[in-house]
């Protein structure tokens, strides 16, 4: 059967969700609260600090041989997994939560001292930029000539404030999420191409620095980090940890990364099960749709109603993780804030027909945005103010690595190639309305994808009926099967008495 999206099907499960969340719980964060499993219809408030750390060097990375082959993708691997563990184990020892490990980009809460102790928020802040200068300090020397792995180079986001604590994750994948202004704008401060640590203003005010017309351009001094660290005290020093991380590499080693190639669809990829040794590379397509305003949106109801961002967050991703996986047989890699990751692919175990997966990934942005519309609108139905709310789509095809970092028991979920950064940064070009194809996408796809998106390689507001009637009108073979089968299943039965007596029409004589 072809992939498809059904308009009924897709009211019924957003129902659901919605039924999920008609009584949200928002609880004060406390002393020793438990963020791990949070119930779907529960939300913390919590006042912290947020670390974004992003290494710079992974595109150079991925780039490292001139063709994109198993080497590139091995010696990537390494990398973040050295890397990851070695950040890992600064944040055990220094008392900070591992919100999240995306590819190169690390997601830490610092949520100590609590606010009943005094001068608690410039605490927090201090010891926030001393653990990153930590986890610079540390990145510079866990490389590994031998294995052809650099050193990381690092830039750090940091920002204060109050944030909700909300379940990310489903079906036994669970860990906390932060929504807010200070977990993005954390995020954003640490989105440039100059290493080191910055603050924003909210941050600087904490520990009395003066506010900057644009804190994104300026670091922290080495005298501003060393007056944070005396007074932080973290107890720990960087030849520590290198010394613990180098015993820990020596008893664990991480292994020889081994691919092989999923059998389509990557629905059935159980992401659990993998290792290094038992990874999986392949053509395929790599998508993020990501929920345009939802940092504005969370600021607007944090105080008021914070049970409508509880609300709008569950229903909106549930059904944006059921269209991918359900409707077009792909796979979510992990939900990134207000974001969703995933991959498909059509094709076997030994080739993947590109025509036919980015066709598909077509498609399947189409149903995303007509499913996030409906979600809205049923929202709305239900009460919830949606206002401000976008759908933002990129989409890119190529190969891809799919593994998992760490060691057994804390191992993170990894999708890493040239692609999945293009598929990104193609989404973060599109506003709320819009979706945005790859150059490889495009230069592999049929001429019907390639006129629709035309040059520029933006669409605005392009829904699941748009994309099938586009494309099967110019030729498209996917959408035109998908037509065929709608057609079909729309068309009204024909009685049997009736089909018996239909009778061909003779002959003139």
């Amino acid at each position: 059967m072809s992939h498809t999206w059904k308009h009924d099907h897709a009211a019924e499960q957003i129902d659901r969700r919605i039924k999920d969340v008609e009584a949200v719980e928002i609880v004060d964060y406390v002393r020793d609260t438990d963020l791990e499993s949070i119930p779907t219809a529960k939300a913390y408030k919590v006042d912290g600090v947020h670390l974004y750390a992003d290494i710079l060097n992974l595109e150079d990375m991925l780039h490292c041989t001139e063709v994109e082959g198993e080497t590139c993708h091995k010696r990537t691997l390494r990398f973040l997994n050295q890397h990851f563990r070695a950040v890992d184990r600064i944040l055990a020892r220094t008392d900070a939560k591992r919100v999240d490990f995306h590819n190169q980009r690390l997601h830490a809460l610092i949520s100590k001292p609590y606010n009943t102790q005094p001068g608690a928020p410039a605490a927090r802040v201090r010891r926030a930029v001393a653990i990153a200068q930590l986890v610079i300090d540390v990145l510079k020397v866990t490389g590994d000539s031998d294995e052809h792995i650099p050193a990381g180079k690092v830039r750090v986001g940091i920002d204060s404030g109050l944030a909700l604590a909300v379940n990310n994750g489903r079906n036994g994948y669970r860990e906390p999420l932060f929504l807010g202004e200070p977990a993005n704008h954390a995020a954003k401060i640490a989105n440039g191409p100059v290493s080191g640590i910055f603050l924003t203003n909210a941050a600087r005010v904490a520990i009395g620095l003066d506010t900057l017309d644009d804190p994104s351009r300026t670091a922290l001094t080495r005298a501003e980090i060393e007056a944070c660290e005396n007074k932080a005290a973290l107890g720990v020093t960087a030849q520590t940890i290198v010394g613990e991380w180098e015993k820990d590499m020596e008893n664990n080693p991480i292994g020889v990364f081994q691919f092989t190639r999923h059998t389509p669809p990557f629905r059935t990829m159980d992401i659990a099960t993998l290792t290094p040794g038992n990874s999986c590379r392949q053509e395929a397509l790599s998508i993020y749709a990501d929920i345009d305003g939802f940092t504005r949106f969370v600021s607007r109801h944090i105080d008021d109603s914070p049970e409508d961002v509880v609300k709008a967050l569950h229903v909106i991703r549930a059904e944006l993780e059921r269209v991918l996986t359900g409707d077009f047989d792909g796979r979510r890699i992990r939900f990134i804030g207000d974001c969703v990751q995933g991959i498909l692919c059509e094709g076997t175990a030994q080739t993947t027909d590109a025509h036919a997966t980015i066709s598909t990934g077509t498609l399947c942005a189409g149903a995303l945005r007509s499913s996030f519309n409906l979600a809205l609108e049923k929202l709305r139905d239900a009460g919830v103010d949606t206002d401000g709310l976008g759908l933002a789509i990129g989409f890119e095809y190529g190969f891809v690595a799919v593994s998992r970092l760490g060691l057994k028991g804390d191992r993170v979920r990894c999708a890493v190639s040239r692609g999945v950064l293009a598929s990104e940064h193609e989404q973060t070009l599109c506003n709320g309305t819009q979706t945005g194809i790859g150059r490889a996408a495009y230069d592999n796809a049929t001429q019907a994808v390639r006129d629709l998106f035309g040059k520029g390689r933006r669409v605005s507001r392009f829904d699941f009926n748009e994309a099938t009637e586009a494309l099967s009108s110019s030729g498209d073979d996917i959408a035109k099967a998908v037509r065929s089968e709608a057609m079909k299943l729309a068309a009204p039965a024909v009685p049997k008495s009736v089909a018996f007596e239909v009778r061909p029409h003779c002959a003139k004589q």
